[in-house]
């Protein structure tokens, strides 16, 4: 891990895991991310510019979706196609709803209509097309991407993980109580961090998980995410 302003807090969240859980993922090569990228939310945000934490809950399944960062796909290459939103978008039901809802967000749709004949004929020319471009402007806007297991093995193995990772978390938003970003949750896993987490101290946003359609729609979705535009060059 190269030196950052992350790296005290980083290095005191690390040891608050239990030493048999460090072994495994200093010795063990089967989880993704890998030990080089699992870190990389914290490589790419400063700790002052962080306004927003965006939980997620664990990485993608699938190895080459899983690049370090909640919410980023990093399976997904271009994000829109002639025809509207990319086929890969597509697929991913909740960064296809999160791509429409930042379109209504910016008046470039209707949420009467967010079908793909709409998005087709939509001017993408300030509209970026990458799930990297989406990834730098959220930490544009100070939106740290984080999960709360930061590995992933199979999802049998998924809620050992969150507990493993939880002191880490929980060591973390201490060192951040003085700064107290706003907690964006989504869906369920919200419950369950109010839950697991002592978050009193810190403002949350919770919103369905973009996995709902009516995330496209959401007032409070609209008004959090609209004068961020996400989507704009």
């Amino acid at each position: 891990m190269s030196k950052s302003s992350w790296e005290t807090i980083l290095s005191e969240a690390y040891d608050s895991l239990e030493a048999e859980y460090q072994r495994f993922l200093e010795e063990n090569e089967s989880y993704f991310p890998s030990k080089e990228n699992y870190f990389n939310a914290f490589k790419t945000l400063p700790k002052e510019k962080v306004k927003y934490i965006l939980f997620g809950q664990d990485p993608y399944p699938r190895k080459e979706s899983a690049g370090g960062y909640a919410f980023i796909d990093t399976s997904v290459q271009n994000l829109f196609s002639t025809s509207g939103l990319s086929k890969e978008v597509n697929r991913a039901t909740s960064l296809r709803n999160f791509m429409k809802m930042a379109l209504v967000a910016s008046e470039r749709l209707s949420s009467e209509d967010t079908s793909q004949e709409a998005i087709s004929i939509l001017d993408k020319t300030q509209l970026i097309d990458s799930i990297e471009e989406l990834r730098v402007n959220f930490e544009k806007n100070g939106v740290l991407l984080l999960n709360t297991a930061l590995i992933f093995t199979d999802k049998k193995s998924s809620a050992k993980h969150i507990k493993a990772w939880k002191p880490f978390v929980q060591t973390l938003l201490n060192a951040l109580e003085e700064s107290a970003p706003k907690l964006i949750l989504f869906g369920t896993h919200a419950k369950d961090l109010k839950k697991q987490f002592l978050l009193d101290k810190f403002e949350t946003i919770e919103l369905e998980h973009p996995y709902n359609h009516t995330f496209i729609s959401n007032p409070k979705a609209l008004e959090l995410f609209g004068p961020m535009h996400l989507l704009e060059i």
